[in-house]
């Protein structure tokens, strides 16, 4: 298997088009799988995470590396350093609330942008579980928000 420093060089050397298009080729082959097949990066998990388009209205579902947090999901809106964020990330900046499936698992959640000490505490264990985090940052001038996903009542 390919370290993660690997795969984060991969992904930052994919056009934004390939990134969205292996996103939209994971989602269908993730959900038939209950998360089997496309269901990590390296060693990190992946969950699906569906988001109501900021502009569309429509439902949109993308491949996201997660990390468990006792009962929360953190999850990092780098798109892999590129200066634009993910839609998903700005999706969530507008309506907070999302689904999200792991493995064969969907509930609804509710997104919050983690800030100061908690954000840098979740951004060290984040990195720690897949090492490119750390690339991605150094690659743009953006600020990488990082999103606490609880479970909606």
């Amino acid at each position: 298997m390919p370290s993660d420093r690997t795969i984060s060089r991969f992904s930052m050397a994919m056009p934004d088009g390939m990134l969205k298009a292996s996103g939209k080729l994971n989602v269908p082959l993730y959900r038939a799988s209950r998360g089997r097949l496309f269901g990590k990066v390296g060693h990190a998990p992946v969950l699906l995470l569906t988001s109501t388009g900021r502009r569309s209205g429509q439902l949109r579902t993308a491949p996201v590396v997660f990390l468990a947090d006792g009962e929360r999901l953190i999850v990092i809106g780098s798109n892999a350093g590129n200066d634009r964020a993910p839609a998903w990330s700005l999706n969530l900046k507008e309506n907070p609330s999302a689904e999200v499936q792991v493995r064969g698992e969907r509930w609804r959640v509710r997104a919050r942008v983690a800030e100061g000490e908690e954000r840098a505490k979740l951004w060290r264990a984040m990195n720690e579980q897949y090492q490119g985090f750390d690339a991605y940052d150094a690659r743009t001038a953006r600020d990488i928000p990082v999103f606490v996903l609880e479970r909606a009542e």
